[in-house]
């Protein structure tokens, strides 16, 4: 079957439990996670530092290498708070509490698919920070964190 367009609604994403390791929680998107969704925007970056090579041979063209890569992924969308409990969804707990933790501590695991995938892609180590939340007279309250991988990717079987 050739390549085709998918949904970004459809993409899934999990965060591992600082304190149970391999016990992942998934956020709730349009397709994933229980009942409504929260995650509407997901945005994945890369950032690449590179070192001038040019000399006096390059004869005025200017010359790089990439030296290091580093990848991130922002998720926003709605703060989701159960209204008889008022506890905040389980994922986007666990993303706030990881953004609490400091030095080696800060490092947990992130995953994430698109739809069909056979893989996760995985961050078995990355730091979480949390963004703007707030709303207006007539919004929703938003919510969002950013996540930054720390060392390489990896796959396993979904």
């Amino acid at each position: 079957m050739a390549a085709t367009k998918y949904n970004a609604r459809d993409v899934r994403f999990q965060i591992e439990d600082f304190l149970n390791p391999g016990t992942w929680t998934e956020f709730r998107t349009a397709l994933n996670g229980a009942t409504e969704g929260g995650i509407n925007t997901f945005s994945l970056s890369h950032e690449y530092e590179a070192t001038d090579t040019t000399t006096f041979g390059s004869n005025g063209r200017a010359e790089t290498q990439n030296m290091q890569e580093g990848m991130s992924m922002s998720l926003e969308g709605f703060r989701l708070v159960d209204p008889s409990t008022g506890a905040l969804d389980p994922a986007q707990s666990l993303a706030e509490l990881q953004a609490a933790r400091l030095g080696d501590d800060s490092l947990t695991g992130f995953r994430f698919a698109a739809p069909g995938a056979t893989n996760w892609t995985v961050w078995a180590a990355s730091t979480w920070q949390l963004g703007d939340q707030g709303g207006g007279n007539n919004d929703k309250a938003s919510w969002s964190v950013t996540v930054t991988r720390s060392g390489p990717s990896t796959t396993v079987a979904i």
